[in-house]
């Protein structure tokens, strides 16, 4: 390959395109394949960022031919997508678009699947590199693996790459999850294995590092010495949909707090990497992980919840138990909040409040770091009435961003100092819309980049986390709230103890 003189391959701020490769999408038909991986494919070819040589090929039990499926991606991809529709980009990668239909058990369907893979190779010159995205239920990882295990496909040759993309929930607790990691790991190395956690994909998690590390303005005060406490939520307004079955066996600690919500603590509480690489990162965070302790009294400091009917935006919500497919008399929480400890030199004794919720006033989610009073006020007490901590707020999602806040004078010819708000918005800043989180993640699949997937040992830390709270929980009924409401009155008693309160998003 002609390598271009003018051009330095650290050079971060040129795109980067894949080596020739298939993306092998089994669950082709599922919501996410049809609302995020499918958009995702056709923003990323209108781009300009997937190779000349690439394929898609999707496995599932529908019977249906390839121009079946193309058919159906299609109208996913234009539903979606990001990027303005441009029909002979589709054209081109609807040429490349293949379908194997079986279930996970039918050897026969794996071997056709292998057979259309090597078929590929010649037509499509994808030159044997495949990444597999298992967008299906975990249950069916083993059979899956196996399968490809059992017919080569999993088997990486120094000609030739293979990939795993893994979806959330890595297991239900530690032993679940050291289990699954066991069997993916044994089909695959560990450096083919990407457990995705399509958050971390998102435009402003990964500028939280830039607003870290590229400035010398937040670095000096991002620490137990200045902050008070830290806020991150998870809040989202509508209710479980069509996933009861999942969501009566996970639960919102399992599907938010252990992976989302401390994925970005990590983030906001790890120190300097090294080097802006994957393993440095992880190193990194991993320390994170691995220094959260619980508080003693679980009772005060552990809260979770579930929604009851209320109004939502002048609508009227039902409540989680009256939603179809769950349990009449359900104890699964679809709110779970906690105040953990980082204990490390940098944070010790600050506080860490993580929420998230279903069918709470507004959809947001935040990382907020809410500062000590200043020590000494030579204003009158009635100056200042309105005047709060200094707060500093990436928002991640919508209207991503970020918000300080701090006090100033209010005009007039009297001493008056309330709070104010300098905000930044993506949106307004920057004319290149940010791409979507799955965009991203694929990208960085193809070019074989982990430095946004969490390893092993991160996913471990976590459970070591959430299997107490677990457990504390295990035969307890969560606190009643009204959808449209912040979540059950306990939460707001946990901080109120401390003399703090939840930030209104």
């Amino acid at each position: 390959m002609i390598s271009n003189p003018l051009r330095d391959p650290r050079d971060r701020r040129l795109p980067r395109v894949p080596e020739p490769c298939a993306l092998v999408v089994f669950g082709i038909t599922g919501d996410l394949a049809r609302k995020k991986l499918l958009p995702a494919v056709y923003d990323l070819a209108n781009r300009g960022l997937l190779p000349t040589n690439f394929a898609l090929l999707g496995f599932a039990r529908r019977d249906w031919g390839d121009e079946d499926f193309a058919e159906l991606a299609r109208d996913a991809a234009r539903k979606a997508a990001r990027t303005p529709w441009r029909e002979e980009v589709w054209e081109r990668l609807a040429a490349s678009v293949r379908f194997v239909q079986g279930s996970f058990d039918d050897d026969n369907a794996f071997d056709q699947l292998a057979a259309t893979l090597g078929e590929l190779e010649g037509s499509h010159g994808i030159g044997g590199n495949a990444a597999f995205y298992l967008s299906i239920p975990p249950t069916m990882f083993p059979v899956v693996l196996k399968q490809m295990q059992r017919t080569g496909m999993a088997d990486s040759t120094p000609g030739r790459w293979r990939r795993v993309v893994v979806e959330k929930p890595f297991g239900t607790d530690l032993a679940s999850s050291r289990e699954l990691n066991e069997l993916v790991d044994s089909v695959f190395t560990a450096e083919d294995v990407f457990r995705i956690d399509h958050y971390l994909g998102k435009e402003t998690v990964q500028n939280l590092m830039a607003l870290r590390f590229a400035n010398e303005l937040f670095e000096p005060v991002w620490n137990g010495h200045h902050v008070d406490s830290v806020q991150i939520t998870m809040a989202e307004d509508v209710g479980i949909g069509g996933r009861a079955q999942f969501y009566e066996q996970t639960g919102a600690a399992r599907d938010v707090l252990q992976n989302h919500l401390l994925q970005l603590l990590a983030l906001t509480a790890m120190e300097e990497p090294v080097e802006f690489s994957a393993e440095e990162i992880r190193t990194e965070k991993l320390k994170v992980l691995r220094a959260i302790s619980l508080p003693e009294d679980l009772a005060t400091s552990a809260v979770r919840g579930q929604y009851e009917q209320g109004w939502l935006a002048g609508q009227r919500a039902t409540g989680y138990r009256q939603e179809e497919g769950v349990d009449a008399h359900s104890t699964t929480e679809t709110y779970a909040a906690v105040r953990l400890g980082v204990e490390t030199r940098r944070w010790a004794g600050v506080p860490f409040y993580l929420r998230t919720g279903k069918r709470l006033p507004r959809r947001v989610t935040e990382i907020a770091l809410v500062f000590k009073r200043a020590p000494h006020l030579p204003f009158a007490d009635t100056d200042t009435e309105e005047l709060g901590n200094n707060q500093l707020v990436i928002r991640v999602q919508p209207d991503e961003g970020m918000t300080l806040k701090f006090g100033s004078k209010v005009p007039g010819s009297v001493m008056e100092v309330r709070d104010v708000a300098m905000d930044f918005l993506y949106g307004e800043q920057f004319t290149e819309a940010s791409p979507e989180a799955y965009e991203r993640l694929l990208l960085d699949v193809l070019l074989g980049d982990a430095t946004l997937f969490p390893r092993n040992a991160e996913v471990e830390a976590s459970w070591a986390v959430i299997d107490p709270l677990e457990e504390f929980w295990e035969g307890t009924t969560p606190q009643a709230y009204r959808a449209g409401e912040w979540g059950p009155r306990a939460a707001d008693e946990m901080l109120a103890a401390e003399g703090r309160r939840w930030r209104r998003p």
